[in-house]
């Protein structure tokens, strides 16, 4: 025999309003099926499920009309409706993963002192970037480094054609280890260890980096997700191997 469940009950456990609940009774997208002796709304096993597809549709930005078609009419194809919002959720997933890539780029940049106008930072940059939003989370993690010092000293002159300059040497390396990747260049080999020394010297354009400076630049690339993300979007399994090319060249020194 199914339970019954008063409204209460229910709103705590599928975390909507009491209020959400009176209003798709009042509009007969779930009804509850019975009542308790004293009037109250009483809910089945069966209202509970449907009110969980309801909350699911409306997960995926379908409007309340289009839900209660989707649950009363059993001549409208529910898959095709899903496929399409699908099809949706996956553009606006690739989207969101490109904003992202674009901030965590712009927070790099930020952390090593880049002084553009934001008009500047979209030309060279991209549309999506986003750098003013996280200058105070890259001076927060670095304000207090001698690294932090160099590099807000060395870029203080740098002009928008020496960023433009950066940004092309940086997406040229960055494709010089996606290609090492994919060709199987093992960490350690001469190859592989001449690309660590490049990065290095990439680095050090902006802060002395040593070595052992540099193995911390490479965790960071693991350890945070949105560094690992960007070398993500570049190839995948790119930041693990930048780590461990940059690792295994700094144990042989």
């Amino acid at each position: 025999m199914s339970e019954k469940h008063t409204v209460g009950v229910v709103a705590r456990l599928v975390g909507v309003s009491v209020r959400t609940l009176h209003h798709y009774d009042e509009i007969g997208l779930v009804t509850p099926s019975g009542r308790t002796p004293s009037g109250y709304r009483s809910y089945s096993d069966a209202d509970v499920e449907r009110l969980h597809r309801v909350l699911m549709y409306r997960e995926l930005g379908f409007p309340l009309e289009e839900i209660a078609a989707l649950l009363d009419d059993p001549d409208v194809d529910a898959l095709a409706h899903l496929r399409r919002q699908h099809a949706l959720l996956r553009e606006r997933i690739d989207r969101l993963h490109q904003m992202a890539a674009a901030v965590e780029k712009m927070m790099e940049a930020k952390s090593m002192g880049i002084a553009l106008t934001p008009e500047e930072q979209h030309e060279i940059f991209g549309d999506d970037w986003r750098g003013e939003e996280y200058s105070a989370e890259a001076e927060e993690r670095w304000g207090d480094s001698t690294a932090w010092t160099q590099s807000q000293q060395r870029t203080a002159n740098m002009k928008k054609q020496d960023w433009q300059r950066i940004k092309d040497e940086t997406d040229a390396l960055e494709a010089k280890l996606a290609h090492a990747m994919g060709e199987g260049v093992e960490p350690g080999s001469d190859r592989a260890n001449a690309l660590a020394e490049e990065h290095r010297a990439w680095v050090s354009k902006f802060y002395d980096c040593d070595h052992m400076m540099q193995v911390n630049v490479a965790e960071m690339y693991v350890a945070d997700d949105r560094f690992r993300r960007h070398y993500e979007e570049v190839a995948p399994g790119l930041a693990q191997y930048v780590r461990d090319v940059i690792v295994a060249n700094a144990q042989r020194q």
